[in-house]
Parts: C-alpha cells; structure tokens; sequence
C-alpha cells in the first residue's frame, strides 16, 4: 500500500512539474487516451464501444445526443456544454450499464 502512495505521489509531482501546460496526467486535449473526464480539459472522457480505448472529447451541443452526468466518468456520448441540459429518461438499468441517453437543449429557451 505505501508503494502505491509513493508511486501514487511522484506520479502527480511528475504531472504538476512538466512545463507543458497540456500536462500528462491531467488537462489532456481532445483525442488524447483518458481513464476518467476529470483528466480532459473539456471534462469529458468518451468511448466509442464497452471494449474501445476512452479519449477526451467534446462536450454535446445542443440538439446532440448526450448522457446525463454519471460517477463511473468516462461517457459513450458526452454531457452537455455549459448553460445547456441533457433530457434524459434515466432508469436504474440505464444507470448501471451507463445507456441513459438523451438530447442536450437550452433551458432557457421555451420549448415548442
């Protein structure tokens, strides 16, 4: 356990000491292979299929399909960019197998 905490700790020193504002570990660009969106800077790290590598990604625009936000944090169709909401019809089972999908719209805007 205290070599996974060391390791753990240069990790991040090696991350926060790289003169490259892209950063290794974190503030990855889109494209790049992620393990979670917290590392992407657009915060969403997507895959394409259960057995593909995860990227970061954009976020949904509005009228794209999207996911609501989840805690596994790795998406098959990303959240919504800001000021838009992703309507979804979430189900336990969606929720578990991580397939709750909707479309991203503007709150603001009345719907008609």
């Amino acid at each position: 356990m205290e070599k996974v905490l060391v390791l753990l700790l240069v990790a991040l020193a090696v991350a926060y000491a790289a003169p490259d504002p892209r950063g290794i570990i974190i503030h990855l660009e889109e494209g790049e292979l992620c393990l979670n969106s917290l590392q992407c800077k657009s915060k969403c790290c997507h895959r394409q299929t259960g057995l593909s590598l995860a990227r970061c990604a954009p976020k949904a625009s509005e009228n794209s399909e999207c996911s609501a936000k989840t805690l596994y944090g790795v998406y098959y169709k990303c959240p919504c960019e800001r000021g838009l909401t992703c309507e979804v019809d979430k189900t336990i089972v969606g929720s578990i197998t991580n397939t709750n999908f909707g479309f991203c719209h503007d709150a603001g805007r009345s719907r008609k």
